[in-house]
């Protein structure tokens, strides 16, 4: 037979999705936003609407140019770091919990 998370007394039980988010506190999570920015960092807090408080913060700003001359794409990254960041949870696409191996 095959194992089955009891919600009344396994602590890792996901039965909505916010759950997930709450068992990803004080972990290194992945946060990806809208206007192609891209964030690692600690979760510190989180509410219903996803504004999160995140701590060690990497960010990650992919740029899409257009070469005038050869009309090519030219992508190119853009990396800064902070110590805490507040994140608007409407701009919000995905969040990824670390992973559990």
């Amino acid at each position: 037979m095959a194992d089955t998370l009891n919600p009344t007394t396994d602590v890792g039980a996901v039965e909505e999705p916010l759950d997930l988010v709450r068992l990803s506190l004080d972990e290194r999570i992945y946060v990806k936003l809208r206007g192609d920015r891209e964030l690692r960092g600690v979760l510190h807090a989180y509410d219903g609407h996803l504004n999160m408080v995140l701590g060690s913060v990497e960010e990650t700003i992919t740029i899409v140019d257009v070469n005038e001359d050869t009309y090519q794409e030219v992508i190119r990254t853009v990396k800064r770091t902070f110590d805490m960041l507040f994140v608007r949870g409407d701009g919000v696409i995905l969040v990824s919990p670390p992973s559990r191996t």
